[in-house]
């Protein structure tokens, strides 16, 4: 699938565009709606009339951004209009909520007079308790965020002039302090005049640049005092005394060069008459002005960075305003003032400078991450920054005295932030960065399924793994044609009724089942035209594919069964067992026997138990174990309840370190009040992130409706126990379930492989 068509269908899928607005109170019952709206409704309204701040406690607003934009000045695609930028403005508020649980609402307002966007923005003071301003052009930008700080009393924050400001600060800090210079010594300039290049340059003046040491020009060349043409008044602040015409001159020199331009704005000739040890923010989106590779090609001593995520130093704003806005929200800040800036600025540089925390290496392939040239400023990644921004931030506030809700225990409030921050998608994503470092091969049967194709795309695009794909050749060249899929060699395409192994799979095929009733020509007849499934398992078996996935076109029984007649059970265990990962919004569940054993016995609840808690420990995840039942404990008698204490025994005598209790009821097992307080005996030091199910009824209800009516997306059904890494899709399964499904494959194999 081409980039436009994947965009395209990644908004336009399921429920259109990017959020939607989830109530955060239950209206289930009469008693619910009489509280939620009338006549309930009245006591807040009333608290508020007589105490406005009120408006805090009883409503939405303390935690509520609105991100307003005319759409005149969209990313790189210029005065694109109110409507087609949405999108956009959606995406903020989706890196808002993801990064810092901020809760946007979008405004596009359908004017470019300023003080018409002034005024609707005054209007919306009651709702919000704040203003992010996004994509305006200049130099209007200017005088409507300086007319909204003089009249609102809720923080007004231009991103595209503060937030690019404050991380290019932050870097320009540690990058001065790697070459060995100071701020208030160096020659900077600065090519582009618009919003972030002022904003840029307002900042590091105020950290020290001696405003005679800056140059700025614009597409005329240096702003000189005495210019006249396209100059307004925002410009004329940076005009100076110089001789310098052009950015050509300008660059001789001088020590830093700042690009909020376009691709291509610095030349090689411009970067060879820079001074010792030059610095260069490339900033331009989606292309630098000039790349790492063309300028370190010129010189070695250059330090670079640029917006883009595929190169070192990445100067990208989602590591300022989510956390900027968190902290100004959390003491009620009146505004966004230069002390909270400067206060973001150096909050980030000396993260950068920490050790860099393993989860973040694995966030981004296992790439270790230290200070220095290609480690500047922290990646947008880091767990960290939410957790020193957003203090610094507080702390400005209440230090300037802007904050009307002074923080008592800092401490506190940092471990109320985070309580913020999701583990289960940094899981999936530790997961997918895992299988990138040590891509293996995967043979998908279903080759000719559309959701294969789409995800064969991710996974050779994202270096997960290395697909292959069986089924008619001509049928898939053709599909991916239609589709617009570019595999570029990624992907190995193989027709099992002509391959060249087809007889040699057979023939083994033949000598494994031939005493359970197989004949040679229906094993010849089975491997190269009736089942594909059974080509890749023997592809498996012999070792010319690491691991399979099936199922997206069959049931589970057809997609299981060649699996376990070809590859079979690993040596030691009475049977294979299924197991779902379940990602919830602020962790992950592991949830097993869901698929594969109806009745277990002690045993094989025991095996289940060790294998879902190895899964665990796979995926880096500590497992807390618990054997449910319908019984707490001994406060039911029944054999299905004894056969899971029986199982408990089992486990610990197996692996006496897993962290396990049972039987105990499911409420008992998720919730630490109940499980602590009710039964402090339990061995449980926190509440279950792996839960055994007695039968395989109450496990696939489980899982099915915490899919559907809880919204966990299920990841799954996974094998464990196989003799090698084989793994089951759904039918219902989307592009994204299989590519997750994928990386899982790839870590197993990689963990067999280390053991």
């Amino acid at each position: 699938m081409s980039k436009k068509n994947a965009a395209l269908e990644y908004h336009s899928t399921g429920r259109k565009g990017k959020i939607e607005v989830i109530a955060t109170k239950p209206c289930q019952t009469a008693q619910d709606l009489s509280l939620a709206y009338s006549p309930g409704v009245a006591e807040p309204c009333l608290a508020i009339q007589q105490n406005p701040e009120d408006a805090y406690q009883y409503t939405a607003k303390g935690n509520l951004v609105a991100v307003v934009s005319n759409g005149t000045a969209v990313l790189g695609l210029g005065n694109i209009g109110a409507l087609a930028g949405k999108p956009v403005m959606e995406g903020k508020g989706v890196l808002f909520k993801r990064f810092a649980d901020v809760d946007v609402f979008d405004i596009e307002l359908n004017s470019e007079d300023p003080d018409e966007i002034i005024r609707a923005v005054q209007l919306l003071e009651p709702t919000f308790g704040g203003i992010n301003l996004e994509d305006i052009k200049a130099p209007e930008c200017f005088y409507i965020e300086e007319e909204l700080k003089k009249t609102m009393n809720i923080p007004v924050f231009h991103d595209d002039q503060h937030g690019t400001a404050i991380i290019s600060a932050a870097g320009l800090i540690n990058a001065l302090e790697l070459v060995g210079k100071k701020i208030e010594e160096v020659r900077l300039v600065v090519n582009g005049a618009g919003a972030s290049a002022i904003a840029c340059a307002n900042l590091v003046v105020s950290l020290g640049l001696k405003r005679e040491n800056l140059i700025m020009c614009d597409t005329k060349g240096v702003i000189y005092q005495g210019r006249t043409e396209g100059m307004n008044k925002y410009k004329e602040r940076f005009a100076v005394e110089t001789s310098l015409r052009t950015l050509d001159e300008a660059a001789v020199g001088c020590d830093v060069m700042f690009g909020l331009s376009s691709k291509g704005a610095f030349t090689p000739g411009m970067v060879r008459s820079m001074t010792v040890n030059p610095i260069i923010f490339a900033l331009a989106n989606p292309d630098p002005e000039i790349t790492p590779e063309e300028a370190s090609s010129v010189r070695g001593d250059v330090l670079i960075a640029t917006g883009r995520s595929d190169y070192p130093n990445q100067i990208n704003n989602v590591l300022g305003f989510p956390f900027i806005f968190r902290g100004a929200l959390d003491v009620r800040a009146t505004t966004i003032n230069e002390e909270m800036k400067k206060a973001a600025v150096f909050a980030l540089a000396e993260l950068a400078r920490e050790e860099c925390p393993d989860s973040v290496c694995r966030a981004y392939g296992n790439v270790k991450f230290s200070f220095g040239r290609d480690y500047i400023i922290p990646k947008p990644f880091d767990p960290r920054a939410l957790l020193r921004v957003a203090p610094a931030i507080a702390k400005a506030a209440m230090d300037s005295g802007v904050a009307r809700q002074p923080i008592t225990d800092m401490d506190k409030y940092v471990e109320t932030l985070e309580s913020l921050q999701s583990k289960a998608k940094e899981t999936l994503r530790m997961i997918i960065n895992k299988a990138k470092c040590d891509p293996k091969s995967i043979v998908f049967p279903e080759g000719e399924n559309e959701k294969i194709l789409r995800a064969a795309q991710v996974l050779v695009e994202q270096g997960i793994a290395r697909p292959i794909l069986l089924g008619n050749e001509a049928k898939i060249r053709s599909t991916l044609l239609e589709l617009g899929i570019e595999l570029n060699g990624g992907a190995t395409i193989i027709d099992p009724a002509t391959s060249e192994k087809s007889e040699a799979y057979a023939f083994e095929l033949f000598q494994l089942r031939q005493r359970k009733g197989l004949t040679l020509s229906e094993s010849r007849r089975l491997i190269t035209r009736k089942s594909r499934t059974q080509y890749g398992c023997m592809m498996v078996r012999q070792g010319d594919a690491d691991t399979l996935l099936a199922g997206v076109d069959a049931n589970y029984a057809e997609t299981i069964r060649p699996a376990l007649q070809i590859i079979g059970k690993q040596e030691g265990l009475s049977s294979v067992h299924g197991l779902y990962i379940m990602v919830f919004k602020k962790g992950i569940f592991f949830l097993a026997d869901t698929t594969v054993r109806i009745d277990p016995n002690s045993l094989e609840l025991a095996e289940t138990a060790i294998l879902a808690a190895e899964m665990a420990r796979m995926l880096e995840i500590e497992p807390s174990v618990a054997m449910l039942s319908m019984s707490n404990f001994g406060s039911v008698h029944h054999p299905q309840a004894e056969r899971v204490r029986n199982a408990v025994k089992i486990v610990r005598q197996k692996d006496p370190g897993l962290a396990i209790d049972g039987e105990m009821q499911a409420d008992t097992a998720v919730v630490s009040e109940i499980l602590q307080t009710n039964f402090p005996f339990t061995t449980l030091k926190q509440a279950a992130n792996i839960l055994i199910f007695p039968d395989l009824t109450s496990g696939n209800i489980c899982y099915k409706l915490l899919r559907q009516l809880g919204g966990a997306e299920a990841i799954g059904p996974i094998l464990m126990g196989m003799n090698k890494p084989v793994h089951i899709l759904q039918g219902g399964d989307d592009v994204m379930d299989i590519v997750n499904m994928a990386a899982i494959a790839v870590v197993d194999v990689q963990s067999r492989n280390r053991s």
